[in-house]
């Protein structure tokens, strides 16, 4: 599957940025569409419009942590892999976009300030770079998923 193209297809439907990547990822995760959907759900907007981090950050890095996450508090060499990634991810993030900070990534584009989402109209995905946004994080995810290979960190 075309994880970027799936997300985009995604994010036109009307799911937000997490979701939209996030669900991108269902095929990987085993997770069915309403469960990431819903799962997601608070991340979009930069966390429910409060522009923080990019919610195609969070919910890329939330595929990332099912694909390649630690679960045994007691393995710090399995958290250190794990954090390495998070932050080799955003570093090639912030590298296309300036940042991993939804306001910075919107600097220049007018949003509507509070928490009810904007309409979907043409003019509201051709003022924003959320399409970009959400292709580069599907995509980094998807060059970092094949580049370390099939197996996520032991479980100790």
């Amino acid at each position: 599957m075309d994880h970027a193209e799936e997300a985009v297809r995604l994010f036109y439907e009307g799911y937000n940025c997490a979701q939209a990547v996030f669900c991108a990822f269902r095929d990987e995760t085993g997770m069915d569409l309403a469960e990431a959907a819903k799962l997601s759900s608070a991340f979009g907007g930069g966390i429910g419009r409060l522009r923080e981090v990019c919610g195609a950050v969070s919910g890329a890095l939330m595929a990332y942590g099912m694909l390649r996450g630690y679960a045994d508090p007691r393995d710090p060499e399995a958290k250190i892999r794990h954090y390495a990634g998070v932050r080799a991810f955003a570093a090639a993030f912030s590298e296309a976009h300036g940042s991993v900070v939804c306001r910075t990534i919107l600097k220049d584009v007018p949003v509507s300030p509070g928490g009810v989402p904007e309409a979907r109209t043409p003019a509201f995905y051709s003022r924003r770079p959320c399409l970009k946004c959400i292709r580069d994080a599907a995509a980094i995810l998807d060059g970092m998923l094949r580049e370390n290979g099939a197996e996520a960190p032991e479980e100790g």
